[in-house]
């Protein structure tokens, strides 16, 4: 599951999402970014790796600003690498957009961009959904959230997304259809995030916004609408009183309880977007660069550890009765 942090105000962004992204590490992921709109106009960094990596990377002289997003990726459409890694843009450079989620009719919008010579750098639908807002942006004379919401009222699936652009470069958007948001209020300034987690040391008065919720963040506040009727909604923010670690655990005494109260959703999630059940065939993020080697494989190793090695045992007897190609499972930490 993605991790997503956004922040306007009047301190510097960065290491505030950065921080952000490490509260947010325990979803698991494969891949970070961050972007920022400060005077060197929107400036971004991302890394097929973790956030301490990513922060290694970042220049503090280039990469800074009053604004800003930052995601953690988790896999689904298109390898692990920076070109998919989020942060996304459109084919100006100007709007940038964070995703938590699938879109699932991804494709055929793809089709109709390429029809009008939109150019896609990456394999993943979040390149498309910002590219898609580009299009109404510049074509439509809409406000830049009123883009994003006509946007998304095109798109099939779910998602929690976060986008910024140049063009209103004081203004934060954020919309949630199955992927958790809360937004976090504070003195001139605001938060974005998955969890309330990474908001929670930053201030105790957060609003969650509820499916088909979006958000229009600004200096001076904040408007939630609906995205189907564009009707205002009015919420009244509320005060958490949990601790950071409390929140993480939610009503479990700890972790491991957690995950596995957590594992329905987490199963849910996994399919979303992979399983077509139109003809019941599955599509896994990266699987297509390697088919050939994995057609030709032999034999199987599976490293794991912990609960991990239980899957993999799982697995073992699927992959072995399937497609008939041994499969030998190994502690990851004794594995030669």
């Amino acid at each position: 599951m993605c991790g997503i942090v956004g922040y306007l105000g009047k301190k510097d962004s960065v290491p505030i999402i950065l921080n952000g992204l490490h509260r947010l590490e325990y979803r698991g992921y494969d891949s970070a970014g961050i972007a920022v709109i400060g005077d060197n106009g929107i400036q971004h960094v991302k890394n097929s790796g973790n956030v301490s990596e990513l922060s290694k990377l970042i220049d503090d002289s280039v990469l800074n600003g009053s604004i800003g997003i930052g995601h953690t990726r988790w896999a689904t459409h298109g390898e692990p690498n920076n070109i998919n890694a989020h942060p996304h843009f459109d084919r100006t450079g100007k709007i940038a957009l964070i995703h938590n989620g699938i879109i699932e009719n991804y494709n055929s919008i793809k089709e109709v961009l390429s029809n009008k010579d939109f150019e896609f750098k990456s394999e993943t639908d979040t390149e498309v959904l910002v590219q898609l807002i580009s299009e109404i942006y510049y074509s439509d004379g809409l406000s830049f959230e009123q883009a994003v919401q006509s946007a998304l009222n095109q798109v099939i699936g779910a998602y929690g997304i976060v986008a910024c652009c140049l063009d209103e470069p004081n203004k934060l958007v954020a919309a949630r259809h199955g992927s958790p948001l809360v937004i976090g209020i504070g003195d001139e300034e605001y938060f974005v995030a998955s969890d309330a987690s990474p908001i929670v040391e930053h201030t105790r008065n957060v609003i969650y916004l509820d499916e088909g919720e979006i958000v229009t963040i600004t200096k001076s506040g904040h408007e939630i609408r609906s995205i189907i009727d564009d009707n205002i909604i009015n919420k009244i923010s509320t005060e958490i009183e949990l601790s950071i670690d409390e929140i993480e655990k939610g009503e479990f005494p700890h972790h491991m309880l957690k995950e596995i109260h957590d594992q329905i959703h987490t199963i849910t999630d996994t399919m979303r977007g992979r399983i077509d059940p139109s003809d019941g065939s599955a599509h896994l993020g990266g699987i297509t660069e390697q088919i050939d080697r994995i057609k030709n494989a032999h034999r199987i190793y599976i490293t794991a550890c912990g609960t991990s090695w239980h899957a993999g045992l799982m697995g073992k007897y699927l992959i072995e009765e399937y497609a008939r190609i041994p499969v030998h499972v190994e502690y990851a930490s004794e594995f030669r």
